[in-house]
């Protein structure tokens, strides 16, 4: 099957859907492709009809309802082709995609850092425990510490709560200057202090652990207990489940594979390099969202508008939202200043503790390694099926790595989607 667009918008999260709705109100013809079987991300899980932010069910009806939008879910880009092209699966089968102009705003995942016993049955990321929740896995009557570091940890616990869980407590590893520097902040965004608040009241008996961060976890077959570091002291605490993530990365596995420029270098994440306009340094190719930089639902929404915008030819509209996209990058540098993993996380793992989990390779293996390539090359780690998804975020805090190309496929593919005429 083959589908061409004047706009290919790669994401349905809140930059994407923004993105959209910029340019299909100019009469173009737009595509949005997701992988999930509903729009609207990992911020706007479960649809974004269903949200209480009125800004996704406003986007939403209006793409619904669009005669030149068409919303492609359960698609998965699997590599670019020749020429404006991107090759993409779905569950019937394999679709190439042609376009004008591509709109990139593929989100960010979780940062998980390995400790001994990370790899338990009953530990997973903060967000990976939050949206297994909203997706309906039982987390009623279940004791849950989550941890780590960020906003997220009190959103996850949040969504947790509201499904039954028994929040144990909340361990944020930044200190007290750090977060009391990030409240003060927050004044310069009303919005959040009041998403602030409405948190802070919904966990009002949960206890909220400054300082504080997860040394190892403990059980048979299944999670039993936690080993926190509380200030100067340790101490065992009893959970059935742990929620444990420490912010987000950008994906740029896709703009890498189209050749786009990216800023960062070891410890600091990649991000897509992009012009006012959201322009990446490929002719015709856009990014927006977290992909240029983790800032929030806000800032993916400015950025959004902008490269739609851009993306359809009317870049005279889009400097009436740079002010906005402004105020909310200033957010975000607070946001990765406050919260930024402090160094005793990278000593945590021991020999034996694995950091591949698809390849089980563990640190006491990649010690010796100086780069990423070399410790691929030597111990296959970031080659299973996560492609160092999860793995390269790790090695980037332990070992200061970070992985140097990008593989197609982009994801695991069936044979058929290559072959199909």
């Amino acid at each position: 099957m083959k589908r061409a667009f004047d706009v290919l918008v790669i994401g349905a999260g809140p930059a994407g859907l923004a993105a959209a709705h910029a340019a299909a109100a100019h009469g173009i013809s737009v595509g949005v492709v997701d992988d999930n079987p509903q729009a609207g991300g990992q911020i706007w899980r479960g649809g974004p009809a269903q949200q209480a932010d009125a800004r996704a069910r406003d986007l939403w009806h209006t793409l619904a309802n669009a005669p030149n939008v068409t919303l492609l879910h359960q698609c998965r880009v699997v590599c670019p082709l020749d020429g404006k092209l991107l090759l993409a699966q779905t569950p019937a089968g394999a679709i190439e995609l042609r376009y004008e102009k591509l709109v990139i705003a593929t989100g960010a995942r979780e940062l998980l850092l390995p400790f001994p016993g990370w790899t338990l049955p009953g530990v997973t990321g903060a967000g990976g425990l939050q949206a297994l929740a909203k997706g309906g896995y039982p987390v009623a009557g279940k004791r849950v510490i989550v941890a780590g570091s960020g906003p997220l940890l009190l959103a996850s616990a949040a969504t947790l709560q509201q499904q039954g869980a028994q929040i144990a407590a909340i361990i944020e590893q930044a200190a007290w200057p750090r977060l009391a520097r990030f409240a003060l902040g927050l004044l310069a965004t009303p919005s959040k202090v009041t998403q602030a608040l409405q948190l802070a009241c919904r966990l009002r008996d949960v206890p909220y652990l400054r300082d504080s961060y997860v040394l190892s976890a403990h059980g048979g077959d299944t999670l039993q207990s936690v080993r926190l570091q509380r200030g100067g002291r340790t101490e065992q605490w009893d959970c059935d489940l742990l929620a444990c993530g420490y912010g987000l990365l950008p994906n740029v596995e896709l703009a890498l594979a189209l050749g786009c420029a990216v800023d960062g270098q070891g410890m600091e994440p990649p991000t897509v390099q992009v012009d006012p306009w959201q322009r990446t340094s490929v002719p015709d190719v856009l990014c927006a969202g977290e992909g240029t930089g983790v800032g929030g639902v806000d800032l993916a929404l400015a950025e959004g508008r902008i490269a739609g915008l851009a993306a359809a030819g009317h870049t005279r509209e889009a400097p009436a939202l740079f002010a906005e996209r402004a105020r909310w990058r200033k957010f975000a540098a607070r946001l990765a200043r406050a919260f930024a993993p402090r160094p005793e996380l990278a000593r945590l793992a021991d020999d034996d503790t694995v950091v591949c989990r698809c390849e089980d390779v563990r640190h006491g293996e990649l010690r010796p390694h100086t780069s990423w390539r070399s410790a691929k090359l030597h111990t296959r780690c970031g080659m299973g099926p996560c492609q160092g998804r999860v793995c390269g975020g790790a090695t980037g805090l332990l070992y200061g790595w970070r992985p140097d190309a990008v593989r197609v496929p982009l994801s695991p593919a069936r044979i058929s989607s290559f072959i199909e005429e």
